[in-house]
């Protein structure tokens, strides 16, 4: 059994703008729009509670689908870089940007440089381990009996747009991989911030190229894929070579809770090769969630499923 914590849109970096300078741009409406809001919201002592109930649920791998940030300032990512080294250390724990962290255009070397332990590949995956900056996405990294592959839709977008997109050159590259994988007898878990799947939210959210993404899916396939985004948890199907792809979206790893359906939660997944004489999937996949308790303060169960 390997099990592997998912975690989204952590959005407790405080934002404090570097100079005027900083917010002429797309910046301005997301700086106010925390302090008129989301500052109230988004707590960094949830993701705190968040991160002692790791220590004890103790998952081999933990994964971030991005938005560490809130409007993509310098500090921000530094103190994004302290979260994710109290998640725990680079070998553990996998990221990929969200669009929050490209909200507008930055140099790499004051923005995701910072985080680039996280980010990129691993020798384990035969991969070149390149510098952020210079990635190649899909990053790919071995752990187990899984191979994660970290997709990249972020990147910046004009005011009031979220959305996100892979590119040709990237879904080249992830169907060449997907498919190099699945001959390895590997679990294949893709990572992307935006939904997949049709529907999942609204135009100005969404990823621009998810018919592509899917055809690369149906094609190459996957066992599982995980976003964020949408501050909700959500489970699609998108169909595949040998049956269908669960697509499970997970809520805000920081949200209070106003809205008792966006309230903060990780996922938990344990994975296991399944009998080699069994029809059906190569590996069985089961989902436990994890939520937040304002009485406690504290993460609980909250359910469990097979998918």
């Amino acid at each position: 059994m390997f099990s592997v914590a998912h975690l989204s849109d952590l959005h407790a970096t405080p934002v404090r703008p570097d100079g005027l300078r900083s917010l002429l741009n797309k910046r301005f409406f997301g700086w106010l729009s925390w302090n008129l809001r989301r500052k109230r919201v988004y707590r960094s002592d949830i993701l705190a509670a968040l991160i002692d109930d790791l220590r004890e649920t103790k998952p081999d791998q933990v994964v971030v689908t991005g938005d560490l940030t809130n409007i993509g300032l310098e500090s921000e990512f530094e103190a994004a870089r302290s979260w994710l080294a109290r998640i725990g250390d680079p070998d553990r724990v996998f990221a990929i940007p969200g669009n929050h962290d490209a909200y507008v255009a930055i140099d790499p070397d004051r923005s995701l440089a910072r985080w680039a332990e996280y980010l990129k590949s691993d020798r384990s995956s035969g991969a070149s381990p390149e510098v952020v900056g210079e990635i190649e996405y899909p990053t790919v990294r071995r752990r187990g009996p899984v191979a994660f592959v970290g997709v990249c839709s972020a990147h910046p977008t004009s005011l009031f747009k979220a959305g996100g997109t892979v590119g040709s050159a990237q879904l080249e590259r992830l169907e060449a991989l997907l498919t190099e994988l699945g001959g390895a007898d590997l679990c294949r878990v893709v990572l992307i911030h935006h939904p997949v799947t049709d529907g999942a939210t609204s135009p100005r959210r969404s990823l621009s190229d998810a018919d592509s993404f899917r055809a690369v899916l149906r094609r190459a396939g996957a066992d599982l894929v995980l976003h964020g985004h949408n501050h909700r948890s959500q489970f699609f199907q998108v169909p595949g070579p040998d049956g269908p792809i669960p697509v499970v979206g997970v809520r805000s790893a920081s949200n209070r809770g106003n809205d008792p359906e966006k309230r903060a939660h990780y996922h938990l997944y344990d994975i296991e090769a399944a009998p080699r004489d069994a029809l059906g999937p190569r590996f069985r996949v089961s989902v436990r969630a994890r939520g937040y308790d304002p009485e406690t303060r504290r993460f609980a169960p909250e359910g469990e499923r097979v998918l």
